[in-house]
């Protein structure tokens, strides 16, 4: 099946993606601050700490969302409740992200990105997939006349 590399893949990929934002946003709070930048009158310290933590937040994130990937990949079980709505939110983080890299970095960048999307949304649905249908025939007949 294609559930279980899906989820290594997707594990492997949110990890990666997730130390590269927050070595990208602390590298970028460090030229900040080295060069005493400012815009529309902030503190460049300000500007430099809020890159950073900003950073950090959203690696953690992602890391998150690896780490629920990875458990999906090892239990071969769809993710259920928070780990399915935090796999959720970052398939969204990663549409608009998609969208915004397209105008401001380039295609590669929303190739990327889309990918990732496609990703979560196969490992979303892969293991929607495996679930029994219902019947919509509704209940079995009993034998009982139905009331009138």
């Amino acid at each position: 099946m294609v559930r279980r590399p899906v989820a290594w893949l997707l594990a492997l990929v949110l990890l990666v993606e997730g130390l590269a934002i927050a070595a990208i946003n602390w590298f970028l709070g460090v030229v900040v601050e080295r060069q005493h930048m400012s815009m529309g009158g902030l503190d460049p310290d300000v500007m430099s700490l809020s890159s950073k933590v900003g950073g950090i937040l959203f690696g953690l994130y992602f890391l998150l969302c690896a780490y629920i990937a990875l458990l999906v990949a090892l239990r071969d079980r769809a993710p259920a409740g928070f780990g399915r709505i935090t796999l959720i939110s970052a398939a969204v983080v990663h549409g608009l992200l998609a969208a915004l890299t397209w105008g401001l970095v380039g295609w590669p960048a929303f190739a990327f990105m889309a990918a990732v999307l496609g990703l979560i949304v196969l490992l979303l649905m892969t293991y929607d997939a495996q679930k029994a249908p219902e019947t919509a025939a509704g209940p079995e007949p009993t034998g009982e006349a139905a009331p009138a």
